[in-house]
């Protein structure tokens, strides 16, 4: 291949051993040690010079062998790492090393980190252990390290087509909208290039009818054989829950998303199956599909800059929405068109993530979330909001009453536990459902949460790990709760769709001492949606009878913790893009509120800006 020549004429006759792909990473195996330890300055002009991202690893002649790099890397890295497991990549040189204070593997400047790759002549790669126990975490992880073999002909596969030299009949750059324009749900575009064809999200509706639950892939502009990767923004549902049906149905091709959201995609699409199927419905995809969605999946960092396809090239930054939610950044051909996707933001601080990122050098399209973008939606500040639910929950507590939260398992039930840990407050807090499980895997991640509470974490203040937040996990704890002190429980699901927090409703819901809290958006036709419009008699199932239960708890509902931005919020983040925008697209929103966003972006910032429909297809270049 062309660009394999063009690296080995650069370097010097006999430093290269050989030279392979891995997605678009070009790696040269050498059997010179200083080569390999002391190749920066040689690669670094061949990188200048390509554009490429180029890595240097050792022949494995030239590795200690495994029981022997073993034994040095525990010399050399002191106890207190909490190494929890180390791994051997053989055909590909690497050491992954896993501990659960991966800053003292790597040291003081690096020292550590540099020091057993000198004296063991690895490559390592560390990986930080959850520090509470998570079973979706532990599996990926040692998924994707049995299928090394086969990882490694799948990346080069990738690679070959990113450097490929592509011919079509294309010169445009255009946008299919196949789902999530002017609605909430099954976000899905397809954008072409003149030499690539990418999808950015691929949704469903949960919850949706009349076939409007899945994008609509049907079309004869989306062909899966021409597709060169999938780029999701962030892992809720509506944006991740029809990447397995693709893979199920032959796709073969990279799904690129940040670290921790492949790991919260893999848990609420497995759980997506089991609800279906509980429901009595056939879901789109089994477990097979979200099994090969792991497989191919090619995890970034954010600002890591990476070929996505023979003129494409994404970055991924900060959107402030869920952990590893992305703004998806396109940079297409050298410097033809820049694209940036919102996928869902948050712009202002909050207590778990930094505002979204605005620092882009070039935007010419930006395609914007619209939740809350209509000229009447504006939330109460953070803090008042804040004020409002420990005022509630105080109050209840100290009628010694109990108070429910219904919350979605990811980020609102880990935000209200910060909130809840940071306050010094001292009741027990019961934590129910999948919740457990996604405040595992933020434990995993502390690099993607807020500046602020990366170092309350590493300086071992872990909020998600006060005393206060206990497990229930049976029937038989539960009951114990309901008959036990004055608590706080946080269970699944946010809408009261079923889930544990139905039997804590049933057991609780018909004291007045106690309290149902919602802070979740209640979707129309939802039963929580119907008990904030005044239900006091709700329909339960009790020894699989339907019955009725007559309400007395108090409700209550807390505006403005939403994850999304509101219209100031959208119009701020617009206004404080470096790059101010050619054109501005709406999605992500209901009814006519994406029109009524793009009008006030026209008005404010005299850019073109449309509110397109599902199946419209627009040019961009």
């Amino acid at each position: 291949m062309e660009i394999i020549e063009k690296v080995k004429s650069s370097l010097p006759e006999g430093l290269v051993n050989r030279i392979e792909l891995e997605g678009c990473e070009i790696i040269i195996y050498t059997k010179d040690k200083l080569f390999f330890l002391d190749a920066s300055e040689q690669v670094r002009d061949v990188v200048s010079e390509l554009k490429k991202r180029i890595e240097v690893r050792p022949d494995i002649s030239l590795s200690l062998s495994t029981e022997e790099t073993e034994k040095k890397i525990r010399e050399i890295i002191p106890e207190e790492a909490l190494i929890k497991e180390i791994r051997f990549q053989p055909d590909r040189s690497i050491v992954i090393i896993n501990a659960g204070k991966p800053g003292l593997v790597i040291g003081r400047g690096g020292e550590s980190f540099k020091k057993i790759k000198e004296e063991t002549l690895w490559v390592p790669r560390i990986e930080r252990t959850p520090e509470i126990k998570s079973q979706v975490v532990r599996s990926i992880r040692q998924l994707l390290h049995t299928e090394t073999a086969w990882r490694k002909k799948f990346l080069k596969k990738v690679g070959e087509n990113i450097f490929s030299d592509k011919t079509t009949n294309r010169d445009w750059v255009r946008l299919t909208c196949l789902g999530g324009y002017r609605e909430v749900g099954r976000s899905c575009t397809l954008v072409e290039t003149p030499k690539s064809k990418l999808l950015m999200d691929c949704g469903v509706k949960v919850g949706g009818s009349n076939g409007d639950s899945f994008p609509y892939l049907q079309v004869k502009e989306f062909d899966m054989s021409e597709l060169d990767a999938v780029i999701v923004s962030h892992p809720h549902l509506d944006h991740v829950g029809m990447v397995p049906y693709l893979y199920e149905y032959g796709f073969e091709g990279p799904v690129y998303l940040t670290h921790p959201a492949l790991d919260l995609a893999t848990m609420l699409c497995l759980d997506y199956i089991d609800v279906m199927q509980k429901n009595g419905n056939k879901p789109p995809f089994t477990a097979k599909g979200v099994k090969e969605m792991v497989k191919h999946s090619i995890a970034l960092d954010y600002n890591e800059v990476s070929d996505v396809g023979p003129d494409v090239r994404l970055t991924f930054q900060q959107a402030g929405h869920i952990l590893g939610s992305s703004l998806v950044h396109l940079h297409v051909g050298q410097g033809l068109h820049n694209i940036v996707y919102t996928g869902d933001i948050k712009f202002c601080p909050t207590r778990l993530f930094d505002p979204a990122f605005t620092d882009f050098q070039r935007v010419e399209t930006l395609i914007i979330e619209s939740t809350y973008g209509g000229s009447d939606n504006k939330m109460p500040s953070r803090k008042e909001c804040e004020e409002q639910l420990l005022s509630i929950i105080n109050r209840t507590l100290e009628r010694k009453g109990k108070v429910i939260i219904p919350s979605f398992a990811v980020e609102r039930a880990q935000e209200i536990m910060c909130l809840l840990s940071e306050s010094g407050f001292q009741h027990n807090v019961y934590i129910d459902g999948m919740i457990w499980d996604a405040t595992a895997i933020h434990t995993a991640y502390p690099e993607y949460l807020s500046k602020r509470l990366e170092r309350k974490i590493f300086q071992g203040e872990n909020p998600f790990k006060n005393e206060i937040f206990k497990r229930l996990t049976t029937s038989n704890e539960r009951e114990k709760v309901w008959t036990d002190e004055p608590c706080v429980i946080i269970s699944t699901s946010g809408m009261l769709s079923g889930g544990p927090v139905m039997e804590h409703v049933k057991a609780l819901g018909e004291d007045p001492k106690n309290t149902l809290i919602f802070v979740s958006y209640q979707g129309e036709g939802t039963l929580g949606r119907r008990i904030q419009k005044g239900w006091k008699e709700i329909p339960i199932i009790i020894n699989g009878k339907q019955t009725t239960l007559k309400l007395e708890m108090e409700i209550q509902t807390i505006d403005g913790l939403s994850g999304h931005s509101d219209r100031n919020q959208l119009l701020n983040f617009v206004d404080r893009l470096k790059s101010r925008p050619e054109r501005i697209i709406t999605c992500h929103g209901d009814n006519t509120v994406p029109i009524s966003l793009a009008r006030d972006f026209h008005k404010i910032f005299r850019v073109e800006t449309i509110a397109p429909k599902n199946l419209e297809t627009i040019r961009l270049k």
